[in-house]
């Protein structure tokens, strides 16, 4: 029977020494279990969230493993120094060629323009030209849609009036543009509706909150076929990277919350999308519903709820190393040997995934450089692991980070078959910042209702930053055209094929500049 603190008194103790000192091993494990749980919790609540680990820390223990890469360092170091210099050199940045110019002309006068020497007129030989950038507040203006009517004089009737454009929300006070800038204000720039209606006050227009809450569902309504085009083609994506993260849900009536959960699913380089899905708990029916049909890899972290989907067969499971890097870069307050020795055969196996992106190899090389290099690499860390799994406290931090690792080896190594796989799955962890930012701001969805409102609007702005798409102008384009596009045209509205459409095109004028 296991004993706590308050149970022990010098009546309790035992007499017998044997299982003094197993009394005495068990509370040191506990202690030191409690502490890597104090650390763990301090670190999360205060501490970088970037995960960091000097690299002459790491020199003290896989000297051996790191001294081949000095002169690659050095001699990036050195690069990167030129380039330094260059740029200080060359001056400052020069302003985008896209944004618009005002040319304001600076002249001498009539006097300044004689000579001192002998008071003639000098001419001009040139100009001097510097640029300073500059802001204005984007403007709101209101548009009237002025519709003729006509009647015939001779019959006194046959009204007939002139029709209107359809819009994506029929009846709506806003246009497009605007109903673009509250949703890439809110899911892009994480600014909560209560700020927005402070914002839109300064410019001498009320826009309650709850009313742009109803903007923002009533879009994604309209957005939602647009949405379901996007799942259907990362879907048939070879690889799909998935993750998910927690949000808080107002529960109505009750003055408090409880837990949902948002998805995203970001396809491979031939459909570049990233979906969001939001579903009331974190329950495998989620994903199991939303992957219905897939086949390929799913790279993804250890939610027991794939599994499922790797019983068929037909999903191949991709475990991700940055994870497994965090679970040694959390443990190595309990042992720092052994974790900075993990950390170390880790940071090799990306410095190879560095050399093929810098290269920039096509699928091919980058499978024949993982070959080549990461393969041998993943043999000598499996046995160090392995040797360490022998020598290591069952219970303990760093071995919970090795068994994470040991147990899922062949998913693990995975990324070394196929040159389209990547070593881990940042890709969906950089889609769901968006999310992690904005609920520090807007701190909680207010119903089920409102977190799917919020995945398909999290859909759109992370699916135009995938393909470099400015979310501004492609939005509001896309809520312009929706309602009179047919849809077996519906492809054209996806961003990268909007992006290529309008590349092509005769340049417009830049977007607004957002409200502040």
């Amino acid at each position: 029977m296991t004993r706590t603190v308050t149970d022990l008194d010098a009546g309790t103790l035992p007499d017998d020494v044997d299982q003094l000192k197993e009394l005495v091993v068990e509370l040191l494990r506990d202690k030191a279990h409690l502490q890597y749980r104090l650390q763990l919790l301090l670190r999360q609540r205060f501490g970088p969230s970037a995960e960091r680990v000097d690299a002459s820390q790491l020199r003290l223990f896989v000297n051996e493993l790191l001294e081949q890469d000095e002169a690659e360092q050095a001699s990036a170091a050195e690069s990167e120094a030129t380039v330094r210099e260059h740029s200080r050199r060359n001056g400052r940045r020069k302003l985008p060629e896209a944004l618009a110019r005002i040319r304001i002309e600076h002249d001498l006068t009539e006097q300044e323009r004689r000579c001192p020497c002998c008071g003639e007129h000098r001419d001009k030989i040139g100009e001097e030209t510097s640029e300073q950038i500059e802001y204005e507040p984007a403007k709101v203006h209101v548009i009237e849609h002025v519709r003729m009517k006509y009647a015939c004089r001779k019959c006194e009737g046959e009204l007939v009036t002139a029709p209107k454009a359809r819009q994506a929300i029929e009846k709506c006070l806003t246009g497009p543009g605007l109903l673009a800038q509250v949703a890439v204000s809110k899911y892009s720039d994480h600014l909560p509706l209560h700020r927005l209606e402070g914002i839109f006050k300064r410019h001498g227009v009320a826009l309650n909150r709850s009313t742009m809450c109803d903007w923002m569902r009533l879009c994604a309504e309209a957005l939602l076929p647009l949405a379901t085009l996007m799942k259907q083609r990362v879907l048939t994506s070879a690889v799909i990277h998935t993750d998910d993260t927690p949000v808080p849900v107002q529960q109505k009536g009750r003055g408090q919350t409880r837990q949902g959960q948002f998805w995203v699913y970001v396809g491979d380089a031939g459909h570049r999308y990233a979906v969001f899905d939001y579903t009331p708990n974190r329950t495998r029916a989620g994903p199991l519903a939303w992957l219905t049909g897939f086949e390929g890899y799913l790279q993804a972290d250890a939610y027991a709820g794939y599994d499922a989907l790797y019983a068929t067969g037909k999903v191949v499971e991709v475990s991700c190393w940055a994870h497994a890097r965090r679970k040694f870069y959390d443990a190595r307050w309990t042992d720092v040997g052994r974790c900075h020795q993990a950390l170390a055969w880790i940071k090799r196996l990306y410095e190879v995934e560095r050399e093929a992106k810098q290269a920039e190899l096509d699928v091919d090389e980058r499978l024949k450089l993982r070959q080549e290099k990461s393969v041998p690499l993943l043999g000598a860390f499996k046995a160090w692991l392995d040797e360490q799994s022998q020598q290591v406290l069952p219970k303990s931090p760093t071995m919970q980070a090795i068994h994470y690792v040991r147990a899922r080896w062949a998913s693990f190594t995975r990324y070394t078959e196929s040159g389209i796989l990547a070593i881990d799955n940042n890709m969906s962890e950089n889609a769901l910042r968006a999310v992690a930012l904005g609920r520090k701001n807007w701190l909680f969805a207010g119903s089920d209702r409102g977190g799917q409102t919020a995945a398909v609007l999290f859909s759109m702005i992370a699916s135009s930053k995938l393909n470099g798409v400015e979310p501004w102008s492609w939005l509001s384009d896309v809520l312009r055209r929706l309602p009179d596009i047919k849809a077996s045209r519906l492809p054209q509205l996806l961003p990268d094929q909007w992006q290529a459409s309008h590349s092509s095109e005769t340049p417009k004028p830049a977007a607004p500049a957002p409200i502040l």
